[in-house]
């Protein structure tokens, strides 16, 4: 069973689903929106695998006054090396369409499924740190927090959502082109 040949069509879905993953470095993966009275247009932090990007300015300016950490990209390790984990993974899914053995993308689809659950425990885990670890010095007390990963939060005056950005949409898309080959290949 593990030694099965892949079809040249998996093979082909394959190659597809390792250009999405590489393609999707270069969009945004998670998005953060806030929204209050005084910022009716909203505040963004727009995660990249390689970069933070929106108002970051602003909402460091804002998270002084209840004692949160500044947002920066130094503050999170990951972005200077996920985007080559992202792009091994799409190295990996062109070397197993290559190959084609049934044996392989086992392997890759038990990597992709890692992959995506330490990706959301460590955005999770960093939501909590940050939204816990309130300066006790801060000049507005405010009870600690933790925005969901995705999905409405009510904090003080603001209102946030959380998305998941194109990236990790594409990221989806190019797992569930991993998984079609298993329906398409299975024993008769």
């Amino acid at each position: 069973m593990f030694a099965k040949r892949l079809s040249i069509v998996s093979s082909v879905l394959l190659v597809c689903s390792a250009i999405i993953i590489a393609v999707s470095i270069f969009f945004p993966w998670w998005m953060l929106l806030l929204y209050a009275p005084q910022y009716p247009e909203g505040l963004s932090i727009i995660v990249y695998p390689n970069k933070l990007d929106g108002q970051l300015d602003v909402i460091n300016n804002l998270n002084h006054y209840i004692g949160m950490s500044n947002f920066s990209e130094k503050s999170f390790p990951e972005l200077s090396y996920l985007s080559y984990v992202i792009g091994g993974l799409a190295a990996l899914t062109f070397i197993v369409a290559l190959l084609r053995r049934k044996l392989y993308l086992y392997i890759l689809i038990c990597l992709f499924l890692i992959g995506g659950l330490l990706g959301v425990y460590d955005l999770f885990h960093w939501l909590n740190t940050f939204g816990t670890n309130l300066s006790p010095e801060a000049p507005i007390k405010i009870k600690p927090f933790v925005p969901p990963v995705v999905g409405q939060n009510h904090f003080a005056n603001f209102t946030t959502y959380s998305y998941l950005g194109k990236g990790t949409y594409m990221i989806i898309v190019a797992f569930i082109l991993t998984l079609i080959p298993l329906w398409k290949d299975r024993k008769k």
